[in-house]
């Protein structure tokens, strides 16, 4: 499958997979004193065969994703020239002798890391949350030389020299308007964690009349999912009839920018009409220096955030906004990452919340984590086999045709970030499930480079972080408290394989007694990531209404779970 992709990539630059690649090219990177003193971090180095974007813009796994190499950096001095050779890790080719000759954009970035003394005596060296969601290429504060178009010769010794002289400015935060909130508060818990304040945020939605109803208190709806920058989807003014239409290739949808703007004043629409019922929904920001979340668990590596979440914020914001405050009003909901934390905090705060809608979850079994058995396979890049080496899939779309693998991704992963840092999907699993090792940084659950799975994390994995297995081996003092509460919606053909878990999972949750689950469980026919239970319409549109889909579910659940003499009036004047 490698020596195809890199075929592929050898077209794609338009020169033949006969070129000479030139094992005597390195790249001189420094960068100047008035960017500021010493640097620890990740230097990463981009080559680009096109000018469409920046290259640090166009790193990913995909076909169409171009080149990059990395490495750790320690006490790095400004005016020093480091030297990028044939020893730096890459992807896709393995080092920089690999990479073709011929023309490219190259571009440097560093990702620059801060020491966190935590508290249990170990210090780690990180890259700080700084508004921006745990993005490498967009941080604050991150050092970046401007792209230069090279050639790179057949065979011509070349020493390339760039200077990152260029930082990513800081991002403004938004602004309050009438309806959406947003807030910060410290959080002790965490502070405690990590050695220094940390804070907790959220994008708050306040329901229409809210000024005009001060004796109204309100249920809590939690919109869990990746780094909100604002509260989305949500917009006073109908878009700009000038807007020009631009095309979504995921959805195949020519105009979908202006389809996503009219739908965010359509829901605003709804939302102040009559007949909508009176709710407070939150967007949680909890970026840790590992991830544009935290997954909303406590876990070894990023401390107690499903503590502080569920047991200061909530409770912060309930205050604040006149929340009814009480477990049978707040429930979770989200898709993805999004998904798993709706259903985790249910599971695991399971007496604090009244119900979780779980749309296309990260793995919740981890017999079918994507397309590996954690506790079965021996490796994690390649299927088990004597004598046959095939690679486990990562992407596919709703035809089977598979985009990329799990080794890939690992790979991108690697030279991204080394110890789990490197802001990506593989990585946080790992941050969040896994032990901290002796170094302070979380323990890998398989080697980057090679995919062997390291079973006795797999164990501890299982026993913490296995939803299904968690929900089956706890039924018996579990189960009272969740009858009714787990509904969880997958698409068939999910692009990650997720579905793989929801069915091994269902296949538990169908089978529960004394009390049986009392929850839903559905799948989208053909529908790819990341379908949430709407029949009728495709994932362009249904991923644009989380906030009013599971309203009448929720509706229906106050009324059969409230106790007797519980404010169900207040809220739907």
């Amino acid at each position: 499958m490698m020596k195809i992709f890199i075929y592929s990539v050898l077209m794609t630059i338009g020169i033949t997979a006969s070129a000479i690649a030139n094992d005597n090219i390195s790249f001189s990177v420094d960068f100047p004193s008035t960017m500021g003193d010493e640097q620890d971090g990740r230097l990463l180095l981009m080559l680009s065969n096109n000018d469409k974007s920046e290259p640090r813009f166009q790193i990913n796994p995909s076909p169409q994703g171009q080149i990059i190499f990395g490495v750790d950096i320690k006490d790095w001095q400004p005016g020093t020239a480091i030297t990028m050779g044939n020893d730096i890790l890459g992807y896709p080719f393995d080092s920089l002798k690999d990479v073709p000759a011929g023309d490219y954009y190259v571009q440097a970035v560093i990702n620059r890391y801060k020491d966190f003394n935590l508290s249990n005596g170990k210090t780690v060296s990180l890259p700080p949350e700084m508004g921006e969601g745990q993005k490498w290429n967009r941080k604050p504060g991150n050092f970046y030389s401007k792209p230069m178009k090279i050639t790179i010769s057949e065979s011509d010794a070349q020493i390339i020299e760039i200077t990152m002289d260029q930082e990513i400015a800081a991002i403004k935060p938004p602004k309050d308007t009438k309806y959406i909130k947003h807030i910060k508060m410290k959080s002790e818990m965490l502070s405690k964690f990590w050695g220094e304040d940390v804070e907790l945020g959220a994008h708050v939605l306040l329901p229409e009349g809210f000024d005009e109803h001060p004796e109204a208190k309100y249920p809590l709806m939690i919109f869990h999912g990746h780094f909100p920058a604002d509260f989305g989807g949500f917009s006073e003014t109908p878009p700009d009839p000038n807007m020009k239409p631009t095309y979504s290739a995921r959805f195949d949808w020519d105009g979908y920018n202006v389809y996503q703007a009219q739908a965010a004043h359509d829901f605003y629409k709804k939302w102040i009409s009559e007949t909508f019922p009176r709710f407070i929904i939150i967007e949680i920001q909890h970026a840790t220096p590992y991830y544009d979340d935290s997954y909303a668990v406590n876990s070894a590596s990023q401390g107690p955030y499903g503590d502080a979440i569920t047991y200061e914020l909530i409770p912060h914001v309930e205050k604040m906004f006149r929340g009814i405050g009480e477990s049978w009003s707040r429930f979770t909901y989200g898709g993805s990452t999004g998904g798993w934390e709706a259903l985790a905090v249910q599971v695991f705060y399971p007496d604090e919340y009244n119900g979780a809608f779980a749309a296309c979850p990260d793995p919740i079994d981890f017999r079918a984590y994507t397309a590996i058995n954690l506790y079965e396979d021996k490796n994690a890049y390649y299927y088990d086999s004597d004598y046959a080496k095939r690679p486990r899939p990562a992407q596919r779309d709703y035809l089977g045709n598979i985009k990329y693998s799990i080794g890939d991704d690992n790979r991108l992963e690697a030279v991204i970030g080394s110890k789990s840092r490197s802001g990506r999907q593989y990585d946080i699993w790992e941050a969040t499930y896994s032990p901290m090792g002796e170094d302070g940084y979380p323990v890998r659950i398989w080697d980057k480079l090679t995919g062997e799975i390291d079973h006795t994390v797999a164990e501890y994995w299982r026993e913490n972080y296995d939803l299904r297995h968690i929900m089956e081996r706890d039924w018996k003092t579990l189960g009272p408290k969740l009858k009714g509460k787990v509904n969880i919606y997958v698409g068939d053909m999910d692009n990650y394989y997720l579905n793989n878990a929801v069915y091994l999972t269902e296949q538990f949750l169908e089978n529960t007694k004394s009390p049986y689950y009392g929850g839903d469980v559905d799948y989208g026919d053909r529908a790819e990531h990341c379908w949430n239970g709407d029949h009728n319409n495709p994932n362009g549109v249904t991923r644009l209404n989380y906030n009013f889909m599971y309203v009448d579910k929720i509706l229906k659940r106050i009324e059969e779970t409230a106790p007797e003499g519980a404010d169900l009036t207040s809220w739907r004047y």
